[in-house]
């Protein structure tokens, strides 16, 4: 396991929805391998200050889940990379479960993160069966509470990649990782034969060294929004383009 991918996470809407196709554009080209589209959503549960404030954000613009899927449909035709959306089960739900997944796969979508869909809900709410359906992979994510039959049980359903949060709480970046991160990914790996990915705090390229050999993909969020945030609206590509590049030295170096 000598590489280690970038997974970059982006609220669909933050600045406007025309930002966020430039942005994704800026973040393939800098060298993302993948790009996670946050559906926005009003209570973001798993989700810390940051990327809270970047969704109360986009609602406030206006965005609207069928914008997502318009994003969806742009991007795929312009990018090589894999497109991700992340949804809270409320948006899902509401939008139609079937109907969610089939446009999803319709709008270039690869995969789907719903955090806080139980697979105990599974023989109510099909989630799972219509992502097989629609030839969509169903990204569970699972945490450094979980335990050992819980990993089991989303090892039995998950595919594509397993989301691991590198710790308890909500995502924002972070000085340092978990002590207790690698421990917790080795157990991990005894139960996923799929590639592991970890979010959650990852904002720095020391953080992916110690990832490197013990993970498959590393996920930044918050750290983007946070240099959205600090630059001015010309140059918000070329910082974030900038950041990528440097996060990637070391996933490049053997």
């Amino acid at each position: 396991m000598n590489k280690l991918t970038l997974m970059a996470h982006l609220v669909v809407g933050y600045l406007s929805l025309e930002k966020t196709i430039s942005i994704v554009k800026a973040m393939e080209k800098a060298g993302a391998d993948f790009v996670e589209l946050q559906i926005p959503f009003s209570d973001p549960l798993a989700d810390g200050p940051t990327i809270m404030r970047a969704c109360e954000n986009s609602l406030a613009n206006g965005t609207k889940v069928k914008d997502a899927f318009a994003v969806a449909q742009k991007l795929s035709k312009e990018v090589a990379i894999p497109l991700l959306f992340m949804a809270y089960y409320n948006t899902v739900f509401k939008y139609g479960v079937e109907k969610f997944c089939r446009d999803a796969k319709k709008a270039g979508i690869t995969g789907l993160i719903v955090p806080d869909m139980s697979i105990e809900e599974e023989s109510c709410e099909h989630f799972l069966q219509f992502c097989k359906k629609y030839s969509l992979h169903n990204i569970q994510v699972v945490s450094p509470s979980s335990t050992n039959e819980r990993l089991k049980k989303n090892a039995k359903v998950a595919n594509g990649f397993v989301y691991v949060t590198a710790r308890q709480g909500v995502t924002g970046a972070r000085a340092q990782l978990d002590k207790n991160l690698i421990s917790f990914l080795k157990r991990v790996r005894q139960y996923f034969a799929i590639p592991i990915a970890v979010g959650f705090g990852i904002s720095k390229k020391e953080h992916l060294k110690v990832l490197k050999g013990h993970a498959d993909i590393a996920i930044v969020g918050s750290a983007i929004i946070d240099v959205i945030n600090r630059s001015k609206g010309s140059k918000i590509e070329e910082n974030i383009s900038n950041f990528i590049r440097e996060l990637k030295k070391p996933v490049a170096a053997v």
